[in-house]
């Protein structure tokens, strides 16, 4: 079953039992400006802007299936669809539906936004010199209060691009986990994106003087709102690029890690490698020379002291060949 609440300028909020959706039109005369926010919305809800608000069939489609950001103008009122932050989790973003219609502003949506509740208390707060400017006035409460709940998020993500790149340029410890929290952070950023960029398609579709979706009155507000869209799409798209320069740095000092770890294995290979070619043929004489035969020429050579000569000196002859094919530069190096 839907929810809803109703909220004036006249009387503030509006205890649930004093309206229904059959009355709530009769409930907000002579109230002034009024808002009414409907969570999860179902068929009755369907019917009453389509029956009772006489809203566009396309716009009322777009709250109950898939709706892209839009802001348009129909013959008796405007529609628009924005991405906010949900709720449940910093990394969803879910869209608002806004009917405006005379001095009513409808919001649909099928989650908990956090950004509503901001909107609520600036309605509540505003004075009679704000609420003049009309209704307006309260579509730019409520997209700038969507704004605003982004700026606090993307300055904790701020803090923690700048502990990741402390930690990817920290020689003096090894830290846990940076490549996944700096994935984290990406998606965290791109899922903001979504709904900044929701956020500065809206408000430059409603400055167009063509289209006259806000009133002159109006103007002025909604191009602060835009410049502030401008500047937090730049801050999430700064982080962004912040976040893929720390990855690849940290990915490339992982590389050169690797390459010092491989060129000191390879290192050790080759040594291992001298040191078993050139025991291979000393390995060979002493086989020859410690089989027990008879006629074996030990007098011929020298007896033992010959063998170690011979051994010695091919062990010398190796050397030089592998110093003349540069094998040994590393250790002369």
């Amino acid at each position: 079953m839907a929810e809803l609440r109703l909220q004036t300028a006249a009387s503030g909020h509006i205890a649930r039992e004093k309206y229904d959706l059959d009355t709530v039109q009769g409930a907000i005369q002579e109230q002034g400006l009024a808002w009414l926010d409907i969570l999860r919305p179902d068929d009755e809800v369907r019917q009453f802007l389509l029956e009772k608000m006489d809203f566009d069939e396309l716009a009322v489609e777009d709250v109950f299936g898939h709706a892209d950001t839009t802001a348009q103008k129909f013959t008796n009122h405007r529609f628009i669809v924005i991405n906010a932050r949900d709720a449940d989790n910093q990394l969803d973003t879910e869209p608002v539906a806004i009917f405006i219609k005379e001095n009513l502003i409808i919001t649909v949506r099928h989650y908990s936004i956090p950004a509503l509740k901001k909107f609520r208390h600036r309605f509540k707060k505003a004075d009679e010199e704000d609420l003049a400017l009309g209704i307006d006035f309260l579509l730019y409460e409520l997209l700038d209060s969507i704004a605003d709940d982004w700026t606090p998020i993307l300055n904790s993500y701020s803090r923690q691009l700048d502990q990741l790149e402390f930690q990817v340029f920290d020689p003096s410890q090894k830290y846990d986990n940076i490549l996944e929290s700096l994935h984290d952070l990406k998606r965290y950023l791109r899922e903001a994106s979504k709904s900044i960029e929701s956020l500065n398609t809206v408000t430059m579709r409603l400055l167009k003087p063509n289209e006259r979706l806000i009133g002159s009155g109006a103007e002025r507000y909604f191009s602060d709102l835009h410049q502030l869209s401008v500047a937090l799409v730049k801050r999430a798209s700064n982080y962004s690029s912040g976040a893929t320069s720390a990855r690849d740095s940290y990915l490339s000092n992982i590389s050169m890690q690797l390459a010092e770890s491989n060129a000191q294995l390879t290192e050790v290979m080759t040594t291992l490698t001298i040191i078993g070619a050139i025991m291979l043929p000393l390995t060979l004489i002493a086989g020859i020379f410690g089989m027990n035969n008879e006629d074996l020429p030990l007098n011929q050579v020298g007896g033992f002291w010959g063998i170690i000569v011979i051994m010695l000196a091919f062990a010398c002859i190796m050397l030089t060949f592998f110093w003349r094919r540069g094998w040994l530069k590393t250790y002369e190096d």
